[in-house]
């Protein structure tokens, strides 16, 4: 027998949680597959075990910079305990309260792999054998990434880390290699350096970043080596061997040779689309899903514009790979699917509609929480100007505003506004510094609200908070 649902979800990480969420709450019966822990990466390997490992240190580190309380801060961290906070922010991989919330939900939960095997048609398959599902409305890939692993020769054979097991690790190894320095790499690398390990970080661009302002990514990389991490920049490697003793060698591309008892491979994601069916809806498997700005999966067969079967969000897609904007395309498919399927008109205009994922393109948000902290919305100035907006930007030094002194001793940081002349707005907005995360979202307002620097002035700061950075931005601009 099929069961029948109005939407059925394939994969229950955060992105699919939300989707899910999103068809019930419009009324929509929902089944949600997933094959393993509800709750997907984000919850168990990626941001929050990750922001786990690195609060300890960022708290002690805060201490050490403040006259007073840094007097009281003696020895080292508990690695145990560090890592014992980190495994109850994972719930130890155990996944039955997040399961428990989908029932809760009013979302069918079915264990196992899910597969297309034709329009609006999926297959369950687990230990028990297989149960086949059929959709009334839509099908939703919510699969996710995995790391990907480059052709580096043995490297393969190496028994690299991934975030998985860098996230997962119940004992810190003395030394640590860490390829690639984008925010897996440096939030990872800094994590177990803090933890006791003697880590290098390889990185083929001249700093680490490189799709952060370039300022952000030097002052980052000089950051990491003040506190005694060794960064190879403008290199890469080229070669990977796990002796039988269990130690790695890493051969650079200029010929040396890096060694240490763990290597954690950091350069990027591949999405999980080769094998779930998509050949049968008429799309290359293996390749990031496109998506309309509805998340509705363009090319899918028997589909079309006004009457999509197949969507798809999150990690997957070729669009913003963040847990946040995953969840973001969640709520905005969710509740498109929910308007066709009544018959709705979609207020999918192209700027901001309800039914429109326009942040993906002019306003994802990101944080790096490394200490210090980069955090940016929006465009840089070189893509605002690859886009051909005519652009100024500012620039100013946080730890010279009063709040920012208050808050840490020689605090240190720095933020830049990239703005559109010809509409007098915000396009982008970059930080660095101690605790800038929290920064962050009145930059996102002023980017998605679209707000003219005219009225901006006269958002203004409380006194004395770090925020006031915004007022010196706007004075240095010229309001």
């Amino acid at each position: 027998m099929t069961a029948e649902f109005d939407v059925i979800v394939i994969g229950a990480g955060s992105t699919g949680e939300n989707v899910a969420d999103r068809a019930v709450r419009g009324g929509l019966s929902t089944a949600i597959v997933e094959e393993d822990l509800v709750g997907g990466s984000c919850s168990y390997w990626a941001c929050m075990p990750s922001k786990a490992l690195l609060r300890s240190a960022e708290v002690r580190d805060a201490a050490l910079q403040l006259n007073g309380a840094k007097q009281a801060v003696t020895g080292k961290l508990d690695a145990a305990a560090a890592l014992a906070r980190r495994d109850h922010f994972t719930s130890n991989h155990d996944d039955s309260g997040q399961a428990a919330w989908v029932h809760e939900a009013g979302i069918t939960l079915l264990r196992g792999r899910g597969r297309l095997t034709g329009a609006c048609t999926v297959e369950v398959t687990d230990d028990d054998g297989t149960t086949m599902l059929r959709a009334r409305h839509a099908v939703v890939l919510c699969v996710g990434s995995r790391p990907a692993l480059p052709d580096i020769a043995g490297l393969a054979d190496s028994a690299p880390w991934t975030n998985i097991e860098a996230t997962s690790a119940q004992k810190v190894p003395d030394s640590l290699l860490v390829l690639g320095g984008g925010a897996v790499g440096c939030e990872l690398a800094q994590a177990w350096h803090s933890l006791g390990s003697n880590v290098q970080l390889i990185q083929r661009g001249e700093t680490v970043l490189s799709g952060f302002e370039p300022v952000i990514g030097q002052r980052l990389t000089d950051a990491l080596r003040d506190i005694g991490i060794v960064v190879h920049t403008g290199t890469n490697a080229t070669s990977v061997v796990r002796g039988a003793k269990g130690m790695v060698t890493v051969t650079l591309g200029d010929g040396r040779e890096l060694h240490a008892d763990e290597l954690l491979v950091a350069l990027g994601r591949t999405p999980n689309t080769t094998d779930i069916g998509l050949d049968l809806a008429g799309i290359k498997p293996g390749e990031p899903l496109l998506t309309d700005d509805t998340l509705a999966v363009t090319g899918a067969s028997t589909s079309n514009v006004t009457d999509p079967w197949l969507y798809a969000a999150g990690d997957c897609t070729d669009r913003a790979a963040l847990t946040h904007m995953g969840k973001y395309q969640a709520r905005i498919c969710g509740d498109a699917i929910v308007a066709r399927a009544r018959g709705k008109r979609l207020d999918n205009r192209a700027d901001y509609g309800k039914h429109t994922a326009t942040a993906d393109s002019t306003a994802v948000s990101q944080v790096v929480f490394t200490n210090p902290q980069a955090a940016a919305v929006g465009l840089t100035e070189r893509q605002a100007r690859k886009r051909g907006l005519d652009v100024a930007t500012v620039e100013y030094e946080i730890g010279n505003v009063a709040g920012a002194a208050l808050h840490l001793d020689d605090y240190a940081g720095y933020a830049k506004l990239v703005i559109d002349r010809s509409r007098n707005v915000v396009v982008g907005a970059s930080f660095f510094g101690p605790d800038t995360a929290e920064l962050l979202h009145a930059a996102t307002i002023a980017v998605v609200g679209e707000v003219p620097l005219t009225r901006l002035w006269h958002a203004v700061p409380a006194y004395p908070t770090i925020s006031e950075v915004w007022l010196r931005l706007l004075g240095k601009y010229g309001l």
